[in-house]
């Protein structure tokens, strides 16, 4: 289902203080519509609470704004995919029962309802992961959990899919297979993608633009242009091993709008 366009987020003088410490100060950035936009920092950076602040999940000051062109913000959906999923492995639950629970009425152990189990057919075969339909949750490795996860975050068809660290514990191989089914869903579906990550190679690689992070903005905009040395040197801090910018990918959606990539705090 193709959407008319992807949500834009704009973040103003966004602050949060947990006890006395204040973990974001004064944040301002904005996610162009239909954009892959990456929030980058060192570990403690405050990437996950600007993302669970833009949830609605901790108290800010500041104001952020989800706007959708010619909708009302009520009509905007939003997708989230969480960094890991807390739940008992052990427990006798399928990849399908995860996938209806929040949408069928009656008890899963009297079964499916068929309009259900074949929408979420649908949406795992988008993610490569159909013949995980009756696999029990807790069996699935890191890679395919975070691909159900994605799945269910489609069911909504989102205007704004936020994700983050959709690639932690999955191999190199695993993140790079999810960051390219992320590109062909956004194609499909236009919407945006706003992504937390510390992981430069999958940035450079996937993401169409940046927020670099580090409790304040150090610095915006498209990738080429804003992973500039002196920026992440701000970001991250003299030591690391800056890449040369010359040879960041050139993204065909650069011309416009732009793939993928956390603790509480980070």
């Amino acid at each position: 289902m193709a959407l008319e366009s992807g949500a834009t987020v704009d973040f103003q003088d966004v602050s949060v203080t947990i006890g006395a410490v204040p973990i974001l100060e004064s944040v301002s950035a904005s996610v162009a519509p239909g954009s892959t936009t990456a929030i980058i920092g060192p570990n403690g950076a405050g990437k996950t609470t600007l993302i669970l602040a833009l949830l609605g999940q901790i108290p800010y000051g500041g104001r952020i704004a989800i706007t959708l062109a010619e909708k009302p913000a009520s009509a905007v959906r939003l997708g989230y995919v969480p960094q890991r999923l807390e739940f008992d492995r052990g427990l006798p639950l399928s990849v399908i029962d995860y996938m209806v629970m929040g949408s069928q009425r009656r008890p899963l152990w009297l079964g499916t309802a068929r309009r259900l189990r074949g929408r979420a057919l649908e949406l795992l075969a988008q993610v490569k992961a159909e013949h995980l339909a009756d696999r029990r949750l807790g069996a699935l490795s890191g890679g395919e959990l975070q691909r159900v996860q994605l799945a269910l975050a489609l069911t909504r068809d989102p205007h704004l899919l936020v994700l983050d660290e959709p690639a932690a514990g999955v191999d190199i191989r695993g993140g790079q297979l999810l960051c390219e089914l992320l590109e062909t869903i956004q194609r499909e579906r236009g919407f945006t993608q706003l992504m937390v990550t510390h992981d430069l190679p999958l940035v450079t690689a996937h993401a169409s633009h940046v927020i670099c992070l580090n409790h304040r903005v150090t610095g915006a905009g498209a990738t080429r242009e804003t992973l500039r040395p002196a920026v992440l040197a701000a970001t991250f801090g003299l030591h690391l091993g800056l890449p040369d910018p010359a040879v960041i990918p050139a993204r065909e959606s650069d011309a416009s709008h732009g793939g993928c990539e956390g603790n509480a705090h980070d």
